[in-house]
């Protein structure tokens, strides 16, 4: 990120508004609109006492409903997070494809219909988490409505007719005077220029969205009013949308006006979003921690850089320059926006994002949270819908992540609430660079495995004598522990901790629910492995360049789940032999393939069809492979493309050439590049050696054209090996 507030090209999925216009003749599904009256709403009879929330961002409210009751409120969650619940703008034909997600970030009233379900299933589901003992905490969209350049015939999800251009949305109503617009309030054109400039930021145009004159008091009071129409239903808190772009001061007005929760006769919960990156001290997240918790970017970011590095900086936290103390920050390992342009970790890391969100719910840093929506492959795609846009129930598995439903994600989230009591680690132990352990006081230890190899070792846990279960496994039983078990004696415990894995146990998760008893057998006995794993040697003989490593990658979580990010790197055994160990799904159809990388993420395929196997019902299996295709696709020369260009809302930035490898000079196949270090955008890309290359930067428009940059075309010859490094600045 630059050293100013991030231009919010890395929230263009969320914010792209002229995208979409609607086909001619085309009608929108109308949902009757209910009264936005509150009804009451019944208090639950007691909730979970835990800081974890769930964050199912994009599922609907009767999936959400389900989550409560089957897993959240069992496992001992404290809070889910819900997507923004009023009507917002339907974009059938989008150069995105049908309703992309970002829809919902564009409010067109303050009705509680949307592409989540109806008023009365978000009522339904606001009850059915309190009865399971989980608050209920609404991304708020307070800051604006939808974008000023929407199409006059584009309407809500509720059927609502609104003006995006003429700043009229009389469902709510707020007319033309109830917005920041050009000359009014916002000194420039309508956008901001300087993401620095206080006043820019807080009363011009955030990518043409209707800026709300949340100055007025009228204006206040009709967010206000929206707001307490959900507390009304029982809604516990916010997670509040672009607080960044409204002056403190007024949101302290509005979050003044707010009434307390039903469930539990308090003030509700808030979580701003302020995005990192601000030079200008009053832009920063702490800055506005006077009007409560700020979500935390840069431990996200932190957390990202641990694990695709060296876990063993994770005892570096606390010289971290975060983004707030810990008391006010909800805490999170990715979120929407930001897995999108992979500065954080996310699904597709595979083990890493596991790992990452255990450490999170162990670590003492604000208040924890687990992030689960559904696949993508492209950054701006609708959630599965129908086709009128309007989600569709979860269904675990290809199309929808359901980490916070995993045993090992539910065993720590009790871990979490045992430990809860205890704010500082202790103990803190790196067995290696990718092995630490530490505990929570004598309320609980956790140790987390970041390489390919099962590593034991022996740490001070904290904890009396005994039996304890590995959490992460499986949970305590009535008779005994459904995974493995740790014995802690003296204080101390040799642990084994399998490959890409954690253990954990804690003061409430005995065998069969036993005490902790000081004259327990001193016999240590290491973890086991849970009987479903098979352990898997993968060995391939390979010939990396210089500037390469070897990795693994298949089908399967363990193996990355095809996606490069989050392969096993092989460790060099001599004789250009590489190997690594993975604990595998006993049973189970494995298909994989062995990949080249580089530091700079370019990633080389060996060639022929993906290799497979079935695991055995248990013990050890053995791979011994030699990398195919290597007088192939040896030699590639990863060449890095860096340019600094200033975009405006809905563009994004491509690089375009005489080769195939950069489109052989066809927009529609050219190289993209991410917007994650804005204003420079990066891109790496394979290219053949001692090879001339022409190119030129390109900008794809919201409506589909594409702007050329300036000049003759780029040259460069590629070296015979190595790395290339092209930085521009768009002419």
């Amino acid at each position: 990120m630059e050293s100013v507030s991030p231009h919010p090209r890395g929230r263009v999925g969320r914010l792209l508004l002229a995208a979409a216009v609607v086909a001619a003749g085309a009608t929108p599904v109308i949902v009757a609109a209910a009264t936005t009256t509150a009804t009451p709403a019944r208090a639950a009879a007691a909730l979970n006492d835990s800081e974890v929330t769930a964050n199912l961002w994009e599922w609907n409210w009767t999936s959400v409903s389900a989550a409560c009751t089957n897993h959240l409120g069992p496992a001992g969650y404290g809070a889910v997070q819900v997507a923004p619940p009023q009507e917002s703008v339907s974009l059938p034909n989008s150069k995105d494809g049908a309703y992309p997600w970002y829809e919902v970030y564009q409010p067109v009233s303050y009705k509680l219909e949307s592409r989540f379900g109806t008023r009365a299933q978000f009522a339904a589901m606001v009850t059915a988490c309190h009865n399971a003992g989980v608050r209920v905490y609404v991304d708020a969209v307070v800051n604006h409505m939808a974008g000023a350049n929407n199409p006059e015939e584009i309407v809500g999800y509720a059927g609502t007719d609104f003006s995006g251009p003429g700043y009229s949305f009389p469902a709510v109503p707020y007319g033309n005077g109830d917005f920041h617009r050009p000359g009014d309030n916002c000194p420039t054109s309508g956008g901001i220029n300087d993401w620095n400039n206080e006043a820019q930021v807080t009363n011009c145009e955030l990518l043409q969205l209707t800026d709300l004159y949340t100055e007025k008091d009228s204006v206040r009071t009709k967010i206000a009013a929206f707001l307490n129409d959900m507390l009304g239903l029982g809604v516990d808190g916010f997670r509040v949308d672009a607080v960044k772009h409204i002056k403190k001061d007024d949101f302290a007005a509005i979050i003044g006006k707010l009434r307390n929760t039903v469930a539990e006769n308090k003030r509700p919960y808030i979580a701003q979003e302020i995005f990192d990156g601000a030079g200008n001290d009053a832009l920063k997240a702490r800055a506005f921690i006077g009007n409560g918790d700020v979500l935390d970017f840069a431990y996200a970011k932190g957390l990202k850089s641990a694990f695709q590095g060296s876990i063993s900086t994770l005892a570096n936290i606390p010289s971290w320059n975060l983004d707030a103390p810990s008391a006010n920050v909800f805490a999170m390992v990715t979120n929407h926006d930001l897995e999108r342009d992979g500065v954080v970790l996310s699904y597709k890391n595979g083990s890493d994002y596991t790992l990452a969100s255990y450490f999170a719910l162990a670590y003492p840093h604000g208040k924890p949270s687990v992030y689960d929506s559904f696949s993508w492959n492209a950054r701006n795609q609708s959630p599965p819908a129908n086709g009128s846009g309007y989600v569709t129930d979860t269904a675990c598995g290809g199309a929808w992540n359901c980490l916070t439903q995993s045993t090992g994600v539910k065993g720590m989230v009790g871990w979490a609430n045992a430990a809860r009591s205890v704010k500082t680690v202790s103990d803190f132990t790196a067995v290696n660079s990718n092995v630490i352990g530490f505990h929570r006081g004598d309320r609980a230890w956790f140790g987390v495995n970041d390489s390919g190899s099962a590593s034991t070792a022996t740490f001070t846990t904290g904890l009396a004598d005994g039996q304890y279960c590995d959490v992460v496994s499986g949970p305590a039983t009535g008779s005994g522990c459904a995974g493995g078990t740790v014995t802690v004696s003296g204080g101390r415990a040799t642990v084994t901790i399998p490959a890409n894995n954690a253990v954990a146990i804690h003061v409430n998760a005995r065998p069969g629910g036993a005490t902790p008893s000081p004259t327990a057998s001193p016999t240590v006995t290491p973890t086991v492995n849970p009987t479903d794993k098979v352990t898997t040697t993968f060995t391939v003989a390979a010939n990396p360049a210089a500037d390469q490593e070897v990795y693994v990658v298949g089908s399967i979580p363990a193996l990355g789940s095809w996606a490069p990010a989050g392969a096993v790197k092989l460790t060099a055994q001599g004789n250009n032999t590489y190997q690594a160990v993975v604990d595998l799904p006993q049973s189970t159809g494995v298909e994989y393939k062995f990949i080249k990388k580089t530091a700079a993420g370019a990633v080389t395929w060996e060639s022929g069809a993906n290799r497979s196997f079935t695991t055995p019902e248990g013990g050890t299996y053995t791979v011994n492979e030699t990398f195919r295709g290597d007088a192939d696709t040896g030699g590639q020369i990863a060449a890095s493309f860096h340019a600094t260009v200033t975009t405006s809302y809905g563009q994004n930035v491509y690089v375009v050439g005489n080769i195939a490898a950069l489109g052989g000079w066809n927009p529609s196949n050219a190289v993209a590049l991410s917007s994650a270090d804005y204003p420079v955008w990066r891109a790496t890309v394979n290219l053949p050696p001692n090879t001339a290359v022409e190119y030129k930067y390109i900008k794809k428009n919201p409506n589909g054209s594409v702007t050329w940059e300036n000049g003759g075309n780029r040259t460069f010859t590629t070296p015979a090996s190595g790395t290339r490094t092209s930085t521009d600045t768009w002419r």
